[in-house]
């Protein structure tokens, strides 16, 4: 095992490997059409099967040294029956085509490379003519041509440039706190990435979970690969030709996030550990009277008995659900940490259980594999088997019984402290639903299975209501069952980069629900940082705060009353936006389409923003700018084409150039898409405290009067009732001129009707006065600013800053307002 680990090690540290060992496909001997859009073809001992899945996707699977392709199977893909694309083939002496309406698959027959076109033709992505597939012993890889102004993105979890080119990584999910820009590999493994090049982008998925790594120009300047140490070729290849289709399709075939509990996009508060109860009570008491909103405290390891999962310390924890009662009647969710090592221990009821029912990894003589963790020795559970799944899914009923609602999975890379690996020892055996097979080639979906077991199990304990889990290790497609963060950072303004680099990346890699530690897990940050870094968080729709046993209190009044005013309007500001996150992450689930978007996601023809990380969009209409400096009181952004308003000051700001604005330590710099509509709402000490009255609906109009439209979504938020048709949809259009707007907001779609409330246009007019306001046709009263105002229909002017503000019933049917100047 230690020879294993050194080559693993080894590995990681050079950038490339030797080529003299690799042997890459000779000529093609035969093919056979196995439909018209698949072909399987034989080269030498190689057996490579090509499939055109739809008109903008293909399967590459290879198999270089003569072994038969296998099933196929894949822990990631849950979409295998795609409707078949209309495909035409042409066979020449050099190549045989495949042509979908969007792209053409080129094989060459001598020797066996492919290349992919678009359309019209032109070269999109092409094998290395000298090295394509290839394999070295077990290994396995694939070289392809990268041109000088190629760019690429995405790969997940990474800690170094935004912009992979140039750079070697691997994908080995390992327990790494304190890690740095150039620490890999890290959490999660999510071997999917997007090359963009003059504006067009596509995409590739390396269906491999053995370890694996990417070269983007470190070893060649004029070529990239990406292989693994085990297994066969198995790759996914997305046309495109923007960013957006590229995740859509991408999503569609791994799954997309299922539309999460809405209070677990409230602020979250987080500690290794809060214990005894008396803290607990102590730190939401803080909240409360504090008047900082707060939905979610989390317990860490020390509630345990001994650090056993599914336990409860009784000394620290004498009588749980009474303090879970009592923390729910103050609108507080409890979120568990739920650890993969099971102590062995025979009077321990879920040690006992897991070894009467075979459920833990075995060693190769069929022995149970045990390693140190937190509570001592551990067996570990196989989540590679859908009976240890289901079973571990029954140990839940006893914290979902005393009120947990929300399942913390750590240490589930899985992070074992005393084998030579850190991990299970790779040899050991899982018997997984496709087959026994070595822990190396499960190792990186180990985690994913854990969160699987996780939800599906609490979703048959409390079925009906929406699971939250958030893990800390991954694969591809682990984003439909669990959120995920960025794991043990620190508390420095390099890690507040990176945290923004690395949620970006594991957004645009399928994984929406993201967020770091704010603050930092490690170290202690100044009331600066943290503000800082806590204003960033507004807009990660995972916003948590965590802290290390041995640092000081990092609660967001632990900085100074300054801070404490500053840090509570923060967040604040996060609870009064909830409605618009909301909806953009109904989005997320729907489309695969995330909150946070990198500049090159929806723009990849703006060079100057090509490789921005600083800055990001938030939703299609928000742009927001983080101060990432220490010090820093003014930030530079580079706005992108069109309009856009400064939230702060309502200064509009013609797009495609960069501006200078103010960004006092009291506010993080944002702008709004001149044409949006953004909903909010009043703001609560948690999500449910109160239904949405009024809805606010800041209106933005676009200067040229063009017409613009803005969703808004809405449910119950915890239920799956909107699967049903409960849920409300509506629609605002703008359009108007210099000398008018209009507005109108749909009838609701949907069945589902909040409670009976007003509804308040807030229109940014420049202090342009209106001579007529109507609604619905009918003239509006306007009326003079005093306290009773915001109480009643009608509307009214705000000299400060000269925005129009409108009142009404909301009926949830059709609402036309129209605006006059003259």
């Amino acid at each position: 095992m230690q020879h294993r680990s050194l080559t693993i090690a080894a590995l990681l540290l050079l950038p490339c490997t030797l080529i003299a060992q690799w042997k890459s496909l000779p000529d093609v001997d035969s093919l056979r059409y196995e439909n018209g859009a698949t072909v399987l073809l034989h080269a030498g001992k190689s057996v490579t099967r090509v499939q055109v899945l739809a008109d903008d996707l293909v399967r590459i699977r290879c198999v270089p040294g003569g072994s038969a392709l296998g099933a196929g199977f894949s822990w990631a893909v849950v979409k295998r029956d795609w409707k078949p694309p209309v495909v035409r083939r042409l066979e020449t002496d050099s190549a045989i085509t495949l042509a979908s309406t969007t792209l053409k698959v080129v094989i060459g027959r001598r020797p066996l490379r492919i290349s992919f076109l678009d359309s019209a033709g032109h070269l999109v992505n092409a094998d290395h003519p000298g090295k394509g597939m290839s394999q070295s012993g077990n290994e396995i890889r694939v070289w392809k041509i990268m041109p000088p102004d190629e760019h690429y993105f995405g790969l997940g979890e990474k800690g170094g440039s935004f912009n992979r080119r140039g750079s070697h990584t691997a994908m080995w999910n390992s327990d790494i706190p304190a890690y740095g820009p150039d620490t890999d590999p890290l959490y999660q493994s999510i071997p999917f990435f997007y090359g963009v090049r003059e504006g067009k982008a596509y995409g590739i998925f390396f269906d491999n979970p053995a370890w694996s790594s990417f070269d983007f120009g470190k070893e060649s300047r004029n070529q990239y690969s990406f292989g693994a140490e085990s297994g066969e070729i198995d790759y996914y290849f997305f046309c495109g030709p923007t960013p957006r289709k590229i995740l859509s399709t991408f999503t569609e075939l791994v799954g997309r996030m299922p539309l999460p509990p809405r209070w677990s996009l409230g602020y979250q508060q987080c500690r290794w550990s809060y214990t005894p109860e008396s803290r607990v009570r102590e730190i939401a008491e803080s909240f409360r009277s504090q008047r900082i909103p707060c939905d979610v405290i989390y317990l860490d390891i020390d509630y345990m008995e001994g650090y056993r999962v599914f336990t409860w310390n009784a000394r620290n924890f004498p009588s749980p659900e009474r303090l879970l009662t009592d923390l729910a009647r103050d609108g507080f969710k409890v979120v568990a940490i739920i650890d993969p090592g099971i102590k062995i221990d025979s009077s321990y009821a879920a040690y006992r259980s897991g070894e009467a029912g075979n459920h833990f990894v075995s060693r190769s003589d069929g022995t149970v594999f045990t390693g140190d963790v937190w509570p001592g020795r551990c067996a570990f559970p196989d989540f590679t088997n859908q009976r240890t799944r289901t079973w571990w899914g029954e140990q839940f009923s006893g914290l979902v019984h005393s009120g947990i609602k929300g399942w913390w999975n750590d240490m589930n890379e899985p992070s074992v402290f005393n084998t030579p690996t850190r991990t299970i020892d790779l040899a050991a055996v899982h018997r997984t639903d496709f087959g026994p097979s070595s822990h190396a080639g499960n190792h990186n979906i180990y985690g994913m299975q854990m969160t699987r077991a996780t939800f599906e199990g609490v979703r048959k304990l409390v079925p009906g209501e929406r699971p939250f889990v958030l893990t800390r290790a991954s694969y591809a497609g682990g984003q439909q069952f669990a959120a995920a963060w960025t794991g043990d950072n620190v508390a420095s303004w390099e890690h507040f980069a990176m945290a923004l680099r690395m949620c970006l990346s594991m957004s645009i890699s399928g994984q929406p629900f993201v967020g770091s530690d704010i603050g930092g897990f490690l170290g202690y940050p100044s009331g600066e940082l943290f503000a800082r870094w806590l204003q960033l968080g507004i807009f990660t729709p995972l916003m948590r705060a965590h802290s290390e046993i041995n640092e000081p209190n990092k609660e967001p009044w632990e900085y100074g009353a300054e801070f404490t005013v500053i840090n509570r309007e923060t967040i604040n500001l996060r609870y009064a936006l909830l409605p618009y996150i909301y909806g953009v992450m109904q989005e997320a689930a729907a489309t695969g389409i995330p909150a946070m978007r990198p500049m090159m996601f929806d723009n990849p023809t703006d060079l100057i923003n090509l490789d921005e990380s600083t800055q990001f969009t938030f939703g299609s209409d928000l742009l927001v700018a983080p101060v990432l400096q220490q010090g820093a009181v003014k930030r530079r952004v580079n706005l992108p084409a069109g309009f856009w308003y400064d939230y702060w000051t309502g200064v509009l700001h013609a797009g495609g150039k960069e501006v200078s604005v103010d960004a006092p330590i009291n506010r993080i710099p944002f702008f709004i898409r001149a044409g949006a509509a953004i909903p909010t709402q009043q703001v609560v000490q948690y999500t449910s405290e109160a239904p949405v009255d009024p809805l606010t609906i800041l209106v933005y109009p676009h200067p040229s009067g063009i017409r613009t439209q803005s969703v808004f979504y809405e449910d119950d938020g915890t239920s799956l009732r909107f699967q049903k048709g409960e849920y409300l949809r509506r629609t605002l259009t703008q359009s108007g001129s210099v000398d008018s707007l209009t507005l109108v907001l749909s009838a609701a779609e949907g069945i589902y009707r909040p409670a009976s409330r007003s509804l308040i246009f807030r229109v940014l007019s420049a202090g342009k006065t209106p001579k007529r306001v109507t609604l619905n046709n009918m003239s509006s009263n306007r009326r003079e600013i005093s306290p009773s105002t915001r109480q009643e229909d009608g509307w009214w002017m705000d000299e400060k800053d000269g925005a129009i503000t409108i009142r009404c019933p909301d009926r949830t049917d059709s609402v036309r307002l129209a605006i006059s100047y003259r």
